[in-house]
C-alpha cells in the first residue's frame, strides 16, 4: 500500500496527515518539531512512504534537510500556488495537512525550490548584508537630516561613510547635544560598515564563482555584491523553464489581470524573489546613469511612460539578459541587449 504524507508546518509544532494511494485517508497526528520525534512516527509507514509534502513556510531547513538526509523523498509545497476550495466552511490544520498529502497522491502539488543545503549559508549570510546595508541607510538619513536641519548643508553619502575620519560632529560642534546625537549615529554606521564589509569579503571567499559570475560583472551596472547577490539567489538557472519564467521570479512582469483590455484587478505583486528584485532595480539605476547605451533605451522608453516604467523596463531588460547568459555561458553582448 503506497502511503503520502503532508505536513503542516508551525513556529513549535507541525500536523502530519497521511493519505493512501486512493487518495483515502489515514489519520493524522501533531507533534512538537522535533526531528527525532517525526522520523520515529514516519517510520511506522516508512516501507510504503513515496513522499513527503512540507510546507514552505520561513523556518523549513531544519525538516526538510533532516527528512531527506533519513532517505525520504520530500517536496516542498509552495503555499503561494495553492488555494483550496473557497466554499470550506471548515479548517484546521488537519485538513491542511491531509490537503498536502492528496495534491501529492495526485501529482498536482505546486512545488518550490529546494536550494542545496551546502549554498545555503553563504545566501544567507549576504542576505544579512541586506539587512544591515538598510539599518546603515536609515541611520546615514537620520544623521544627514540633523546637519541639514542646524546648518544649511546637506553631506554628502561618502562622507558619512567615511571611516578614516568624522566630517560630520565637527560641523556640529558648537552645541554639545547635536554632537553628541552626530557621534552617536556615526560610531553606530561605522559598526555597521566594518561589518558590511567583512560580510563581503567572506562571502567572495566562501562562494563557489564561476565564470556565470565572471560574465554578470560584464552587464552594465552589474558589481561584485549585486552579482553575487544574482548567482547565489538565482541558483541552477536550468530550474526556470523559460526566460519569462526568470523574469516573473525577478518580479519584473506585470501583475495585471486584463479583460477586453481593461484591468480587472492585480495578482500577487510579492510572489518571486524580493532580492532579485532588489538587485536587478539597483543595477537598473546603476547602468542608465553610467552606460550610453542604456540611458538611450530608457530615454526612448521615458518619452512613452513614466520615470518608474521605464526603470522597470530597463530591469526587466537586465533579467532577460541574464537569463540568457547564465543559460549558454556566454558574456553580454551590448548591441544585442539595448540595440
Amino acid at each position: 500500500m503506497k502511503v503520502y504524507a503532508g505536513i503542516d508546518l508551525h513556529s513549535n509544532n507541525c500536523f502530519i496527515g497521511l493519505v493512501d494511494g486512493q487518495g483515502r485517508r489515514l489519520g493524522g497526528f501533531r507533534l512538537k518539531n522535533r526531528l527525532d520525534q517525526i522520523i520515529e512516527r514516519l517510520s511506522e509507514y516508512e516501507a510504503d512512504l513515496e513522499g513527503i509534502a512540507v510546507e514552505s513556510t520561513y523556518n523549513w531547513y531544519w525538516l526538510v534537510d533532516g527528512l531527506m538526509d533519513h532517505g525520504w523523498r520530500v517536496h516542498l509545497a509552495n503555499p503561494a500556488a495553492m488555494k483550496q476550495y473557497r466554499g470550506l466552511k471548515h479548517t484546521d490544520d488537519r485538513h491542511d495537512a491531509l490537503w498536502l498529502a492528496k495534491l501529492l497522491q495526485l501529482g498536482i502539488l505546486p512545488e518550490g525550490y529546494i536550494y542545496p543545503k551546502h549554498l545555503r549559508p553563504v545566501r544567507d549570510l549576504l542576505r544579512t548584508r541586506g539587512v544591515l546595508v538598510e539599518k546603515r541607510t536609515s541611520l546615514m538619513t537620520t544623521l544627514s537630516n540633523i546637519v541639514t536641519r542646524n546648518t544649511g548643508r546637506t553631506p554628502r553619502g561618502g562622507d558619512i561613510k567615511v571611516l578614516r575620519e568624522d566630517r560630520i560632529a565637527p560641523q556640529l560642534e558648537d552645541d554639545e547635544c547635536l554632537q553628541l546625537s552626530a557621534n552617536s549615529l556615526k560610531a553606530m554606521i561605522d559598526a555597521l560598515t566594518r561589518r558590511i564589509h567583512e560580510i563581503e569579503n567572506v562571502v567572495t571567499k566562501h562562494a563557489k564563482l564561476d565564470s556565470a559570475y565572471e560574465n554578470l560583472l560584464s552587464i552594465p551596472g552589474v558589481g561584485r555584491v549585486l552579482g553575487l547577490t544574482i548567482v547565489l539567489e538565482t541558483g541552477m538557472i536550468n530550474r526556470f523553464p523559460s526566460v519569462g519564467d526568470y523574469v516573473s521570479y525577478c518580479r519584473k512582469v506585470s501583475s495585471d489581470h486584463l479583460s477586453n483590455n481593461k484591468i480587472k484587478g492585480h495578482g500577487n505583486v510579492k510572489n518571486g524573489n524580493r532580492h532579485l528584485a532588489w538587485a536587478f532595480g539597483q543595477a537598473a539605476d546603476h547602468a542608465r546613469r553610467h552606460n550610453d547605451r542604456v540611458r538611450a533605451f530608457y530615454n526612448r522608453k521615458r518619452q512613452r511612460q513614466n520615470a518608474a516604467v521605464a526603470h522597470g523596463a530597463v530591469a526587466r531588460k537586465l533579467a532577460r539578459v541574464t537569463y540568457h547568459m547564465m543559460s549558454t555561458g556566454q558574456q553580454f553582448v551590448p548591441e544585442r541587449a539595448f540595440g
